[in-house]
């Protein structure tokens, strides 16, 4: 068989809701490189935020934070930061709303406010052991790569309407993706398979959340998780069950990869 690449979604498809790694998933992964064919993680998660999941799959190829940050078997192939302007616009626009910033780059994450209960709730759901470090002026320093703005839906669309430089992904009910305009996994997916000139009919791609959407639609095999919403399956060329029901597996399965 011809060596395929094919990349995970991380929450909600590797892991399940309890970042738990099913037991069937971690052997098809093993199953998939013994085969000869290269796996890929494809997340919004910084790579700080899954470096033990790397290597529990000796994994060294992904694309993180949604697209702006690409590594090839450890090497950092592609970067895509916000631009400062964009930054302090969305900083000052933000503050009056009195709703908090987190900012990322590839090794640490970074809030604007002390003890936000929105903040809070939505880094523990990731259940990360790793604290966001207070730098109200770390955006002013170094490289972001995205950001995690707090406010409920009410407040998403306003941000949409006012800032054309970036794009809005929510991934929790008081949680938003902040990224670059036109930045997505799939920019990222574009930009590895440039880079190591592989077919797209050789590509595939497993996901569940809003911000698998355009890998989805982009990448020729795409599979949508059991437990995706119904607006992320109509993206998808085809479902799989449940991350709880043996999905990866299954999927795998069904794409002709085991």
């Amino acid at each position: 068989m011809t060596q395929k690449l094919i990349f995970f979604d991380i929450d909600g498809t590797l892991l399940d809701d309890e970042k738990q790694l099913p037991e069937s998933t971690g052997e098809a992964i093993a199953e998939l490189q013994a085969a000869g064919h290269f796996v890929a993680i494809a997340t919004g998660r910084a790579p700080f935020a899954f470096e033990p999941l790397l290597d529990e799959l000796n994994i060294g190829t992904y694309v993180s934070i949604n697209g702006q940050y690409v590594v090839y078997n450890h090497e950092t192939i592609y970067k895509n930061p916000l631009k400062p302007d964009a930054l302090a616009a969305l900083e000052k626009y933000a503050a009056e709303r009195q709703h908090p910033l987190v900012h990322l780059n590839h090794k640490d994450w970074y809030t604007n406010t002390w003890n936000h209960s929105h903040v809070k709730t939505a880094i523990d759901s990731l259940k990360l052991d790793r604290g966001v470090t207070y730098d109200p002026e770390f955006y002013r320093n170094g490289e972001v790569y995205q950001t995690l703005l707090f406010c409920t839906g009410e407040g998403e669309a306003e941000y949409d309407q006012t800032f054309d430089q970036l794009d809005f992904v929510r991934w929790h009910p008081y949680s938003v993706d902040v990224m670059p305009a036109g930045g997505s996994k799939a920019a990222g997916i574009s930009e590895l398979t440039r880079q190591l000139h592989i077919p797209a009919a050789d590509v595939y791609a497993f996901g569940d959340g809003l911000n698998d959407i355009p890998m989805l639609k982009s990448v020729q095999n795409s599979i949508a998780m059991g437990n995706a919403s119904n607006i992320v399956k109509k993206a998808a060329g085809s479902v799989t069950r449940d991350v709880h029901d043996d999905g990866i597996w299954h999927g795998l399965k069904m794409a002709g990869l085991l």
